[in-house]
């Protein structure tokens, strides 16, 4: 009985990442907007209806997608951040996992989805800051407040996590638009801004 159940649910877990696969690259492909459900399960080879099984429309489908592939990295984001080491060390560190975990992914896409269409859906906009902004918002700002007590920035700082995070989503919009043209160094890039903030003129 038990090895019958778990082999449903394994069933049902991998149909379910087969669905979010799908849905992953076919809004790459479209945009949330011109997506289809119907697009979705032909690329995943199964019914349509399949996918209300698991999802209630595309909009859930699209809110899962995103906690399914990001919020496993605000764990990481806040292990990182409650470590006590200099800003350098950890902003180093923070640029690393950025790029192996997000912009050399398809997490990617996710975070570029957002900010190409975010604004005209509103609620889906509100969900990506309250599962996964916010948290990584709240984290750096960790990060920030301890680095100003130590003396490393300007307390000023704490109050705009942003401008720390910045260069990641400066590299996700040129991947998306002028990468051809002249590729971006990401891990250099984002070195760079915070020996900037540091105020130093080193760069590794």
């Amino acid at each position: 009985m038990r090895s019958s159940q778990s082999t449903r649910q394994a069933r049902t877990t991998e149909r379910r990442q087969v669905i979010l696969a799908a849905a992953l690259e076919e809004f790459s492909a479209r945009g949330f907007e011109a997506t289809r459900l119907d697009d979705v399960a032909k690329r995943a080879k199964i019914a349509k209806g399949t996918i209300y099984l698991y999802f209630r429309d595309k909009e859930s489908l699209f809110q899962e997608l995103i906690r399914d592939m990001l919020v496993p990295i605000i764990g990481t984001i806040q292990t990182l951040g409650a470590v006590d080491v200099p800003l350098a060390v950890l902003a180093d560190r923070l640029a690393d996992m950025f790029v192996r975990e997000v912009y050399e992914t398809p997490r990617r896409e996710i975070v570029r989805l957002m900010i190409t269409e975010g604004r005209r859906f509103p609620k889906i906009a509100e969900f990506y800051y309250r599962e996964v902004l916010s948290h990584v918002m709240a984290a750096v700002r960790a990060i920030l407040r301890r680095a100003a007590e130590r003396g490393e920035v300007p307390a000023a700082l704490v109050d705009f996590p942003q401008i720390l995070v910045a260069p990641g989503l400066v590299a996700i919009i040129w991947s998306g638009l002028f990468d051809r043209f002249e590729p971006l160094d990401v891990r250099r890039m984002m070195k760079t801004h915070v020996e900037l903030l540091l105020g130093s003129r080193k760069v590794s």
